[in-house]
């Protein structure tokens, strides 16, 4: 049961944390954790994907 207990603690420690920071702060750092993020197509498929697309678009400006 120590497990279960240890983990009541983390949880209850972290929601503590997370209460006692301003609601400001807690969008600021929801807003950068979001801008520092990959486009979703990389993160999903790596880069073989985002190199087609920027060779295909890249192709398309060339025939204008």
């Amino acid at each position: 049961m120590a497990k279960g207990d240890e983990y009541v603690k983390f949880v209850t420690e972290k929601f503590v944390a997370y209460i006692e920071t301003p609601r400001e702060e807690r969008r600021q750092s929801r807003t950068s954790a979001k801008a520092r993020r990959e486009p979703w197509l990389t993160r999903w498929f790596g880069w073989g994907p985002m190199s087609i697309l920027l060779w295909w678009r890249g192709r398309a400006e060339r025939q204008r």
